[in-house]
């Protein structure tokens, strides 16, 4: 019963860390739409600008 006290932190930390993680990434634009750059090539000059 005494390993609980040391995994429900361990836990909850770990879980903050991965949100941070993925807090970050959002900050950095990692998650941008990558299809769009490469479609760009393939449109006409002038479209969708």
């Amino acid at each position: 019963m005494a390993i609980f006290l040391v995994l429900v932190p361990l836990a909850f930390l770990l879980g903050l860390v991965g949100l941070g993680a993925f807090m970050w990434a959002l900050k950095d634009d990692q998650f941008d739409d990558l299809d769009r750059h490469a479609a760009e090539i393939l449109r006409e000059d002038g479209e969708g600008q």
